[in-house]
């Protein structure tokens, strides 16, 4: 497969446009990531070769330097339309919005705005941005109130064409569902590492979302590349010690130790200069320290440490992310949410009074197709 054809992909495949959907396809400018180049490339490279199947709208807007952080006004504009925009500043609304300070109630006003200029909206977003809009009102908004498929594909890197987006995305969706099915219902989840991860939280009635790389109904969102099974912890739960080796974009000179209390990272432990960079976020909005997300890869094309947006992808690991999960069924929001992968793990979860090992020193023993 070339590089061309992994993008017609994107397209054909995972969005599943057609002819005469408009879609975004956006990057962000500046407030470059060690180790990530060539994105805006790829993102124009995507914006020309999509123009065969549908009509692309392409924005380039000035980074926001953290995953998490909800974009600029012109985005929403490039998205909804200037229309439902307007509606959105009246009164401060959207501003709240941006800082995050929406109240539920702002936030079901704007749902309702958004909805009833849906025809303004595109159909379908390719997210290529440094940093991540995943886990953001304005993709959260745009799914719920207009129906948007959304593909987010922070930190994305042209030789991903060459590998990981090769998968076979049929098979990975019904690897990752049958492993989402077998995680549903669970209470207790416990995860250790050779490296000395040891932690434990419930996910008792969080529901299990399975990233397949299939994003063709209304309203759907995933990662591109895509292949886990993720969820929320339920905040609180948490208790034990993250033994961090990777950072986001690299191999950490020593591993950092994190410890978990009562659903947050409370204490960071290390010499490498990332530790006193985690521990200052966390230390700032002890919010960011919270249990965010477990996520266990399933794409047998991905095999790089390096990017997270691939390695978390990795079939048989395991990430844990701090900061936001309100997306994806968390009551937590702030606009900070990053993911760290663990390798070599064993997960167990407690489900109908019994214990079921899901992972045994990185092999996945069910949903293993």
């Amino acid at each position: 497969m070339d590089t061309k054809e992994a993008i017609e992909n994107i397209f054909t495949i995972n969005l599943a446009v057609k002819e005469g959907e408009r879609v975004l396809v956006f990057t962000d400018i500046g407030g470059d990531v060690e180790g990530v180049t060539g994105i805006r490339d790829v993102a124009i490279k995507v914006a020309e070769v999509g123009r065969t199947y549908c009509d692309i709208i392409y924005t380039e807007f000035p980074s926001t330097g953290c995953h998490g952080t909800e974009p600029p006004k012109e985005l929403w504009q490039a998205a909804m339309g200037e229309a439902a925009v307007g509606e959105l500043e009246e009164g401060g609304l959207l501003d709240r919005i941006l800082r995050k300070t929406a109240t539920p109630e702002d936030i079901a006003k704007a749902e309702t705005i958004i909805e009833a200029h849906c025809d303004d909206c595109v159909s379908a977003v390719v997210a290529l941005s440094r940093y991540s809009t995943s886990h953001t009102r304005f993709r959260g908004l745009l799914a719920k109130a207009a129906g948007v498929r959304y593909a987010s594909m922070p930190n994305f890197e042209a030789v991903m064409l060459e590998g990981v987006m090769t998968a076979d995305w049929r098979e990975i969706e019904e690897r990752t569902v049958r492993l989402a099915e077998m995680l549903n219902g669970a209470g207790k989840v416990s995860v250790t590492t050779p490296n000395g991860t040891s932690i434990s939280f419930s996910i008792e009635g969080r529901a299990v979302k399975p990233d397949t790389g299939i994003l063709t109904e209304p309203g759907t969102f995933g990662n591109l590349p895509a292949g886990e099974a993720f969820v929320a912890p339920v905040e609180g739960t948490a208790e034990g010690v993250l033994i961090i080796d990777w950072g986001p974009s690299s191999k950490l000179g020593t591993p950092i130790k994190v410890i978990v209390k009562e659903g947050h990272a409370v204490e960071v432990e290390g010499s490498d200069p990332y530790a006193k960079e985690l521990r200052k976020i966390i230390t700032d909005n002890p919010l960011f320290g919270n249990i965010a997300e477990l996520g266990i890869g399933t794409n047998d094309k991905a095999k790089r440490p390096d990017n997270i947006l691939e390695s978390e992808k990795i079939l048989g690991t395991i990430h844990i992310a701090l900061g936001d999960n309100a997306g994806f069924g968390g009551t937590v929001h702030v606009p900070f949410h990053q993911d760290f992968v663990f390798f070599e793990p064993t997960l167990v979860i407690e489900k109908d009074g019994e214990e079921v090992l899901i992972l045994k020193d990185g092999k996945l023993l069910c949903a293993a197709r």
